[in-house]
């Protein structure tokens, strides 16, 4: 019994090796084939979509910027014409004031008795000429009955001739001393706005003071003065048709002001004079533009730039957003026919608003990506949102 048992267990334990060796061959070749395959590639991401444009010719104007000033056009010292105490000063600073209103009055006292004294001298003067007259009017008859000798009679004359020069100089010492008379009250000699008043009532002033009382500014017009240096000048000169410099002038468009603030001066002004000569210490010559200022919107003294526009004809405008810069070079994303981006290298030769104005490394019929080109690199390719809108 014992050795059926022993033999039965024997085979069990056989039959349970031969199934591992079964299961066990079964699976080497799934192994096997699970070993040699390789792992599959990771799906590639999509190309971007981005907003694409195509260039196009246009003519188009630039802006050029120079700094400016700004003067009034007439901007006056006021000075006395004669010496004494500042009695009143009859305007504030700041005040507009028209032509010929009172500013300053000096003490006039000593000019009105100088005055009197001036016609005092006159009407002496003029009597003498009287006594003369009346000693030629003795003298006459006597010379004519040959009682006295005729030289008595020339002498007369000559003395009423000096006489008579005494009283013009008296006379002339009469209008001397009312014009003096007439500078102790200091009028303003044209209208506009009056500046700083420096010396106050009480203070003695004089013709040789080295400062001036004010200044009076006539604004109702402006003067802007920038300047320009050779090559500018130069191109500013080819610019415009006309034989000679003034006909020039003439050609040339309203030009704009742009003010400290940045805002632009809502007046256009005219180009109407240029320098005899350039500066031979910075290279430059000045221009002057006259803006009307009827508003009174702009004081002497005041700063900004001209704005001069250029046309250009065939020129190829980009928005600045479209570009980046590395390196002090400016680039775009150019397209090829393929749709893949190649960092492009420009030159830009001024700028229209928010646009650039490119010199070289693009043509018209060029495409460039707009934006969303931060994460591109050479090569990649994008699907153009719009591959028919045009820059103008």
């Amino acid at each position: 019994m014992k050795t059926k048992l022993l033999y039965m267990s024997f085979n069990a334990v056989k039959l349970f090796n031969n199934v591992i060796k079964v299961m066990f061959l079964s699976l080497i070749p799934a192994l096997i084939l699970s070993c040699t395959q390789k792992a599959a590639p990771p799906a590639a991401a999509p190309a971007p979509v981005l907003p694409v444009s195509t260039l196009s010719a246009s003519t188009e104007t630039t802006f050029s910027e120079y700094p400016a000033a700004v003067q009034g056009a007439v901007d006056v010292d006021i000075r006395p014409q004669v010496g004494g105490y500042l009695e009143k000063v009859l305007v504030n600073e700041g005040a507009y004031v028209k032509a010929g209103q009172p500013l300053f009055q000096i003490n006039e006292r000593p000019f009105r008795e100088a005055l009197n004294n001036a016609v005092a001298a006159l009407h002496a003067a003029e009597a003498a000429v009287a006594n003369a007259q009346l000693e030629i009017d003795k003298i006459s008859p006597l010379v004519a009955n040959k009682v006295v000798s005729d030289i008595q009679l020339r002498t007369a004359r000559s003395a009423h001739r000096m006489a008579v020069a005494n009283a013009e100089q008296a006379r002339a010492g009469v209008a001397t001393a009312r014009i003096n008379l007439g500078y102790a009250r200091i009028k303003a000699p044209v209208s506009g706005y009056v500046g700083r008043i420096p010396k106050k009532q009480g203070s003695l002033v004089s013709p040789t003071d080295p400062e001036a009382l004010t200044r009076l500014s006539d604004i109702h017009e402006v003067h802007v003065y920038f300047s320009l240096g050779e090559t500018d000048f130069n191109a500013f000169n080819a610019k415009y048709p006309g034989r000679t410099f003034a006909e020039k002038l003439k050609n040339v468009p309203p030009v704009a002001l742009k003010l400290a603030d940045e805002s632009e001066y809502p007046v256009k002004g005219k180009i109407d004079m240029v320098d005899g000569q350039f500066d031979k210490n910075t290279g430059s010559i000045t221009l002057r533009a006259s803006f009307a200022n009827e508003a009174g919107t702009l004081r002497s003294g005041n700063t900004g730039k001209i704005r001069l526009g250029v046309n250009h004809r065939e020129a190829l405008l980009i928005p600045q957003s479209a570009t980046v810069e590395m390196q002090d070079k400016m680039f775009v994303y150019a397209l090829n026919k393929q749709n893949k981006v190649t960092k492009q290298p420009i030159t830009v030769g001024g700028i229209s608003g928010n646009q650039y104005l490119v010199k070289s490394g693009l043509r018209p019929g060029d495409r460039i990506v707009l934006k969303g080109f931060e994460v591109l690199k050479d090569g990649d390719a994008v699907v153009p949102e719009k591959l028919t809108t045009s820059l103008k």
